[in-house]
């Protein structure tokens, strides 16, 4: 055994506690970023998606190497990395002032796929250690490891609880930093063990054999509706919340995740009851009957419900797909765990952040128009948003909302005390204009009518989710009818037998 794998093993779980702690700071300032800087819910929903794709691009590429360079050199870099990302991060409000609106955008997309390039070398190399570390129960110890993103997430939304609206976002964006250098300076100073398949001699040509199974083509496929599910749904689901009760969408979000983290310690004893694809199918429609509540409630005690139903149904579902992967598959080594976290955050990042920031501007922006024509032209952004093949909408202005929300308290504030120093930026001097002569004398009847959009359209778009967790049941019932048909689930290893399926 191992003398270090405890240290290794915490190392791992603080990558993943730095991963969430950021994803959940973000996720709480969403709302101020499109405050401040006037961004629609799809250009939002493209900053975070654009980290999920960094994340999934990464894990892809780095996962064909991490057996060669090593888990202890990988690491490293995710280090350096996540310390670079809270620097392009924090440049945003003076790029701002500088250069407007489409530089911050892109300030703030860039210091996300920074963020996201360091958490994809994290999960390239955790993965196939904590696989290779504990030989025994993969699937129980990758769920243990995993406790560390909704641990982060918790710590995360809290930090967000506290501070966001009451210190500059600034704040605690650059918190993260305490794990970060926790985590590496364990890195720098512990001894890495090389991976199985470079102790068995695999060569690459022979870890990419095993994509030719039918069975890991359909996990990936799978994989890609769990980072829909999981990653798409948690960039919005505290926003979504918050917009349907005011003061509690952080609180749920933090409940949710405190339902991962807990459960993910006994995902054990349970696979060993159901089987680790059992275990997925009950998850699936857990999932599905959350996000179809949460879309159908405003009731404060039913969406309490309905985000522990969901809790319950994403707990265990990306790091079981590892176990799966990793228990079915070990002479892929390294890249057959990655194929597997890629699939899902470049799902994450391409599909459910876009996708599910799409669906609230289009289902709130034709519930507007059907309201009133008048208040939807006073919202509307400047500009259009597209997804995919779907039509192009204009979505809300997140800024002119946010104003109206406000009541315009905090820009009046502004305005007053930039207009004291005499450095009135003309985005503030505009939006203040546009406010004073359109917002104020509309508001009584505009802010109904908006709030209401607002949350149709995120219902919406979490009744429209169910769908995906719903699909995913049916791919795995007939894995679990495949399996059966062969015997049953059964763990493979090197030199005893493996190959493709």
């Amino acid at each position: 055994m191992l003398h270090n794998r405890g240290k290794l093993m915490w190392a791992s779980f603080l990558t993943l506690m730095t991963a969430g702690i950021g994803f959940a700071v973000r996720g709480g300032i969403l709302a101020e970023w499109g405050y401040q800087f006037g961004f629609t819910q799809s250009e939002l929903g493209t900053i975070t998606g654009g980290g999920l794709v960094g994340f999934g691009i990464v894990i892809l590429v780095a996962s064909l190497i991490t057996d060669q360079l090593g888990y202890k050199t990988i690491l490293g870099i995710a280090f350096f990395l996540h310390i670079l990302s809270v620097v392009i991060t924090l440049a945003a409000t003076p790029v701002y002032a500088a250069a407007g609106k489409e530089a911050t955008f892109h300030c703030l997309y860039w210091g996300m796929f920074c963020f996201a390039v360091a958490n994809g070398l994290c999960e390239a190399a955790i993965n196939p250690l904590i696989a290779n570390i504990y030989p025994e129960k993969k699937t129980h110890y990758l769920n243990i490891l995993h406790a560390g993103w909704p641990g982060g997430l918790i710590v995360g939304g809290l930090l967000a609880k506290l501070l966001v609206g009451n210190v500059r976002w600034e704040i605690p964006i650059a918190l993260y930093i305490v794990p970060t250098v926790w985590y590496g300076s364990i890195v720098l100073n512990e001894q890495y063990p090389k991976s199985d398949v470079a102790k068995a001699g695999i060569s690459l040509g022979n870890m990419l054999l095993e994509f030719a199974s039918p069975i890991l083509l359909c996990l990936l496929i799978l994989q890609a509706c769990v980072g829909y599910v999981e990653l798409g749904t948690d960039s919005w689901i505290a926003n979504i919340t918050e917009s349907i009760l005011t003061g509690q969408g952080l609180f749920l979000f933090i409940y949710a995740s405190g339902i991962m983290f807990v459960l993910r310690f006994f995902a054990g004893p349970i696979v060993e009851k159901i089987n680790p694809l059992g275990l997925l199918c009950a998850s699936t429609i857990l999932g599905t009957t959350g996000l179809l509540l949460l879309g159908s409630t405003s009731s404060a005690g039913l969406i309490w419900v309905a985000v522990t139903i969901y809790g319950l149904g994403k707990t265990f579902l990306w790091p079981t797909m590892l176990g799966v992967v990793g228990e079915r598959f070990p002479r892929g080594g390294a890249i057959t765990m990655g194929a597997v976290g890629a699939a899902g955050a470049l799902s994450g990042g391409f599909l459910g952040g876009p996708g599910i920031g799409y669906e609230q501007d289009y289902h709130a922006s034709a519930e507007l128009q059907q309201s009133s024509m008048a208040t939807y032209e006073r919202y509307a952004a400047a500009e259009g948003s597209s997804f995919l093949v779907f039509p192009e909408i204009r979505g809300l202005d997140g800024r002119k909302v946010g104003v109206l929300i406000d009541d315009a308290k905090t820009l009046n504030s502004d305005h007053a005390i930039l207009a004291k120093r005499g450095a009135v930026t003309p985005d503030i001097e505009e939006l203040k204009g546009w406010w004073d002569k359109t917002g104020q004398p509309n508001a009584a009847d505009d802010k109904s009518r908006v709030k209401d959009a607002r949350n149709f359209g995120g219902q919406m778009a979490l009744k429209l989710t169910a769908g995906v967790p719903a699909t995913m049941f049916l791919g795995y019932l007939l894995l679990v009818l495949l399996f059966k048909s062969r015997g049953g689930y059964t763990t493979v290893e090197i030199g005893k037998s493996g190959g493709t399926e």
